[in-house]
C-alpha cells in the first residue's frame, strides 16, 4: 500500500470499472485507485457487462466520454440497467463539457474533469460510494451538478 491510504477504504469490498478506449487514461485512473479499492481496467462496455457478472458487478463505473460520443448518452441507461445500484461517473476534458452534461441527463452521476488529479478521482469516487471525504461530483457550466450519492 502507498503512504497516505486509508487502510479501512482498502477493504471495504467496493470495486470500480474504468471503462475507457484511452488505454493511458484507463491505466492512470487504475493505478489512482488500485490501493483502496479493487479496480478493473475495460476497454469497452461489452467487455465490463462480461466481466460484471455474479460477484464481480461493479459499485462505481467510470465511463470515458468518447464512448458516448461514439455510441450515443444512451449508453449511460444501458450500464445503469446492466449493474443495478451502480454509479457512473463521466471521465471528460473540458472541451467534451456538454456531451458530459447530456451524460448526466441521461443518468449519470457526476463526472471527473481531466486534468485527473490522485486527490480528485479519489475524492469523488469516495463522494458516489457515500464514504468520507467526499465533495461535490461535478462542476460543469459553472456550477455544482449531479445526482446525489
Amino acid at each position: 500500500m502507498q503512504i497516505g491510504v486509508e487502510t479501512a477504504k482498502a477493504v471495504d469490498q467496493r470495486r470500480v470499472f474504468v471503462v475507457e478506449p484511452d488505454e493511458i487514461t484507463r491505466a492512470a485512473l487504475q493505478f489512482m485507485l488500485h490501493d483502496e479499492i479493487e479496480t478493473h481496467e475495460l476497454a469497452t462496455p461489452e467487455e465490463a457487462y462480461a466481466k460484471g457478472v455474479d460477484w464481480l458487478r461493479p459499485d462505481v463505473v467510470l465511463l470515458g466520454v468518447s464512448l458516448l460520443a461514439d455510441r450515443g448518452v444512451g449508453l449511460v441507461g444501458d450500464v445503469l440497467r446492466t449493474f443495478p445500484g451502480v454509479r457512473v461517473l463521466i471521465v471528460c476534458a473540458k472541451a467534451d463539457e456538454a456531451l458530459a452534461l447530456e451524460g448526466l441527463r441521461a443518468g449519470a452521476h457526476g463526472a471527473l474533469l481531466k486534468p485527473l488529479t490522485l486527490a480528485e478521482v479519489r475524492r469523488k469516487v469516495d463522494t458516489v460510494l457515500g464514504r468520507a471525504g467526499g465533495q461535490a461530483l461535478v462542476q460543469l457550466g459553472g456550477g455544482a451538478l449531479g445526482r446525489p450519492a
